[in-house]
């Protein structure tokens, strides 16, 4: 399907436009593919194979049991508010009013309801790319524009960021900057010079940043990434996204929080009234838990996902035909190979050939063609097994 085409409405019924032209997800089309099939190293989606802490369930469990089960707080019970309070002093430095942080369902929620809370139907948002997808179909069902700024190549062969470009993109309907750090798919990392920068610009402009920092714990070269809300003031046109499912391995628990200034809070909520109505209280007791107690699994989740980027990085910069810089973040590996200009079909035919699921460049915007992405989150014995398929596709392929 295309993008201009139009899906089949039931009955006759008519849809809403933005919706019925929203492209399908390639990494879903890989993913069902192939889910539940044994034979399948699945390394497709952004989801470590670590469950969810037992200390973090025994909390859920035990708020359960103690009649937590009814309707909570819109913006977040007022002790996991406070808790995430403490966790940005304690990793950020960064003294926050409690009023500036609102729970969501989930961080595609908490950018779902920035992008409701900022922009208007034929607005434009400007993105770095390669980016995560789901940012494109978001503003798509908005009615919003979508400008891409592909990243530059750095002198590593990874990203490397163009002020110039990223600033000259911007016009007089542009109300938004969309910046991922840590990247996903790219694993690039901002630095605090580029973001003072983009905070000026935004600043002078009159233009929202949003900042996704749901990657912030998984950096390698110092304990956490560099956040806008260590340079911003409290009243700037900053709305930072960030979730619980990567750091304490809570992806199915669907939580996540949105930090954005004072003035914003009673419009946030009425946001939460009309999207989800709130999250289940027995699961912020749950999160409380991760964010308090959770600290020594947080440093081995990232220590071993170090190893596991570590391992993909020299298994494959030795291949002739693929081309891989360093992780710096994030737990994905973004490499090109040599002579790919159909990513998606070159991803079917390895899961169909070899049992890999990996994701198309493709599916990441304007840049990401002719890559792919593997993540590296998992078990080294299955990182293994999954490179030495890898590397036997890439030999016989024509």
């Amino acid at each position: 399907m295309t993008p201009n085409e139009v899906l089949p409405t039931a009955a006759g019924f008519p849809l809403r436009d933005s919706v019925s032209r929203l492209a399908p997800s390639q990494i879903v089309e890989l993913w069902e593919m192939g889910h539940g099939r044994d034979d399948v190293i699945a390394l497709w989606v952004g989801e470590g194979d670590l469950p969810t802490p037992k200390f973090i369930m025994d909390r859920a469990h035990e708020a359960l049991l103690a009649g937590n089960c009814f309707y909570s707080a819109k913006r977040g019970l007022p002790v996991l508010r406070h808790a995430l309070v403490a966790y940005h002093q304690r990793h950020f430095g960064v003294a926050l009013d409690s009023e500036r942080v609102t729970v969501t369902a989930s961080g595609m929620n908490a950018i779902m309801m920035a992008l409701q809370a900022t922009l208007s139907q034929g607005d434009n948002m400007v993105t770095l790319t390669p980016c995560w997808p789901n940012i494109f179909g978001a503003a798509a069902i908005l009615g919003v524009e979508t400008r891409s700024v592909p990243f530059g190549k750095g002198p590593d062969g990874g990203q490397k960021l163009d002020l110039d470009a990223l600033f000259a993109a911007c016009d007089d309907k542009t109300r938004a900057i969309f910046v991922v750090s840590p990247s996903n798919p790219t694993g690039w990392v901002i630095d605090p010079a580029e973001q003072q920068a983009i905070l000026a610009f935004c600043r002078t402009r009159g233009i929202w940043l949003l900042a996704d920092e749901v990657y912030h714990r998984f950096v390698y070269d110092r304990a956490v990434a560099p956040s806008f809300l260590e340079i911003a003031e409290p009243d700037d046109p900053l709305l930072v996204v960030n979730s619980f499912s990567k750091t304490w391995a809570m992806t199915g628990w669907r939580m996540g929080w949105l930090i954005h200034p004072v003035q914003l809070g009673p419009l946030i909520d009425s946001l939460i009234e009309y999207n989800t109505s709130g999250t289940q209280s027995f699961i912020h007791l749950a999160c409380v838990a991760a964010l308090e107690d959770g600290e020594a699994f947080v440093q081995e989740n990232v220590a071993r996902s170090a190893r596991g980027g570590a391992l993909v990085y020299e298994a494959l910069r030795q291949l002739p035909n693929v081309r891989i810089a360093p992780p710096q973040g994030a737990f994905y590996s973004f490499f090109a190979v040599e002579g790919l200009r159909d990513s998606l079909a070159f991803c079917k035919d390895l899961l169909e050939r070899s049992q890999v699921g990996l994701a198309p460049g493709s599916a990441f915007g304007a840049g990401g063609e002719g890559h792919i992405r593997l993540c590296f989150a998992t078990s080294e014995e299955r990182l293994a097994e999954a490179l030495e398929r890898l590397r036997g596709y890439l030999a016989t392929r024509p």
